[in-house]
């Protein structure tokens, strides 16, 4: 079968969740039999997003070839249950510069460079690519931003001659647009997504089926109205409404018959043993949990919790699986560096702490403080890279007794270099560590003395001073299966769970299999569960 594709637009305003309707498509296709592929289009000039701040734009998500992408990424690998690489993101950045790059080459033969042809065919070239690479049966593309931006134009238009030249009938196009309620009347207002449709068009590009986001339940008059104003078959209009868990989409957009408008626009037909209720049932798991455990997560991008969404996203897909929901309190590490502040009474309540990723100094040593409590109180740790670091050089000051230890990340000058920029390059990717003792918790959470996780970070432990810290009980139980043998995993044998890691186990976590570490960390966590903090 050709590969059929489906491009996911938003209208109106940005964080519409168009990302998981469009994994939540996703969802139902692979359910239903088939092999899906999806992208990103991000409009921002930026190459990639590894340099903006999680505050502007959530977490980073790497890919296991070493991508660093949109945290959609992240949604797409949960939803199609399956690593995706770099080829799934594309920037306008990125096409800018590789335009450039060849311009500058000579690459166009003296030709006037131009978004049209030039851009729009160097974004053509991407969705051809990743389907004569991966020959998916569905190619589902997310488009970011929202119709009308600036940036997002050359998109559109590239969408707009990618379906004239790859077939009508083969390429799709969903957009989803907010019905916006009036505080004062209650009213539903469709004017927004009217103008969303009208705009769009006027760029060449109709929709054929809609997704309306809705606080409210969505009557049948209102879709009535949007489909005979939108030019829209009533059939080809989908709700999908605020639900407790992303989770819990594709088992609503299936049960509104989202996958037989799509089959039908393509000329293709379902087999009748087809169905998604595999995923209906761990849907239900999830809504049929009542037990909740805290855990207290220590960072310092705790104002945007999309900094750390795989990370949340992890912890709930673990807690699930011991049939408990995460609560989790956002505790921002520089509130703990204030004179005076009662430890026990800002993590009373919580059945263990985790301190996450993160670049810099800002609020390390309220981090510090967090550690040093979870590590005297027998508090469950779990430290993941940045968070690794700083329990490192907490051990360093309080147990070693080197007080000005730290990090060349945030002291070059400190007379104890704990971290240090040793192979001068930053890590990114899925690479292999090597367990290297048998009778350690990795070995334990693990099974196996050969993993491969993915990285994201620059600074290395400086195996200089291993030695005196494994003389004081804190144990390095995994290496880099490289020449350079750097620190992956750190514990503490006779905490009850205190468990580092330098990679970044969020990444590998999907519904229905977690990664080994959030298992073990949730299961700490829930023997810890009555301990009187």
């Amino acid at each position: 079968m050709k590969t059929k594709v489906i491009v996911v637009f938003g209208g109106v305003y940005s964080s519409l969740g168009k990302g998981i309707v469009a994994s939540s498509i996703a969802r139902i296709l692979t359910e239903l039999g088939n092999k899906v592929s999806m992208m990103k289009f991000d409009p921002y000039l930026n190459v990639d997003p590894g340099t903006l701040s999680p505050l502007q734009h959530g977490e980073v998500f790497v890919t296991q070839d070493g991508g660093e992408t949109d945290l959609d990424l992240g949604s797409y690998e949960r939803f199609l249950g399956r690593k995706i690489t770099r080829l799934s993101t594309v920037t306008s950045g990125r096409i800018y510069k590789e335009i450039i790059e060849k311009e500058r080459a000579g690459g166009y033969n003296g030709k006037t460079v131009q978004t049209i042809p030039h851009v729009t065919d160097q974004i053509k070239s991407k969705i051809y690519n990743i389907i004569e690479i991966e020959t998916p049966d569905f190619l589902i593309i997310e488009v970011g931003g929202t119709v009308g931006d600036i940036e997002s134009i050359p998109f559109v238009e590239a969408l707009g001659q990618f379906r004239g030249e790859y077939g009508r009938d083969d390429v799709l196009f969903i957009l989803c647009s907010p019905l916006i309620k009036v505080i004062t009347s209650g009213e539903l207002k469709t004017k927004p997504t009217q103008h969303a449709v009208k705009t769009i068009g006027n760029m060449g590009v109709v929709p054929a089926m809609l997704v309306l986001r809705s606080d409210v339940v969505v009557d049948k008059s209102t879709v009535e109205k949007i489909a005979m104003l939108c030019h829209v078959s009533i059939q080809n209009i989908f709700k999908s409404l605020n639900l407790p868990s992303v989770y819990f989409l594709p088992t609503e957009l299936y049960k509104q018959g989202i996958h037989k408008s799509i089959y039908s626009y393509f000329g293709l037909s379902t087999k009748s043993n087809q169905n998604i209720n595999k995923w209906n049932r761990y849907v239900n798991k999830i809504k049929n949990i009542k037990t909740k455990i805290k855990i207290a997560m220590v960072g310092k991008y705790n104002d945007l919790h999309d900094s750390y969404y795989s990370l949340v996203e992890s912890l709930k897909l673990a807690s699930w699986e011991y049939n408990r929901n995460i609560k989790i309190e956002w505790i921002n590490s520089e509130i703990l560096e204030k004179p005076g502040i009662n430890l026990k009474s800002i993590f009373r309540g919580c059945h263990a702490i985790l301190v996450p990723g993160g670049f810099g100094g800002r609020g390390m040593e309220g981090k510090l403080k967090a550690i040093k409590y979870a590590r005297e109180n027998n508090i469950p740790y779990l430290g993941i890279c940045y968070g690794m670091q700083v329990a490192t050089i907490e051990f360093a000051r309080n147990v070693l007794d080197l007080k000005n230890a730290n990090t060349t990340e945030v002291d070059p000058n400190t007379e104890f270099k704990i971290f240090d920029y040793i192979n001068g390059r930053m890590r990114l990717g899925e690479q292999q560590c090597v367990i290297t003792d048998k009778n350690s918790l990795a070995y334990k959470i693990y099974k196996t003395d050969m993993i491969a996780e993915r990285h994201r970070h620059r600074w290395e432990f400086n195996n200089q001073y291993i030695p005196i810290f494994e003389k004081a009980g804190y144990k390095f139980t995994a290496f880099s299966n490289d020449k350079e043998k750097t620190v992956e995993i750190a514990e503490i044998p006779s905490h009850p769970f205190f468990f580092c890691v330098q990679f970044h186990p969020e990444f590998n976590s999907w519904p229905g299999k977690p990664d080994s570490v959030f298992m073990a960390f949730i299961n700490a966590a829930i023997k810890h569960e009555h301990h009187k903090l």
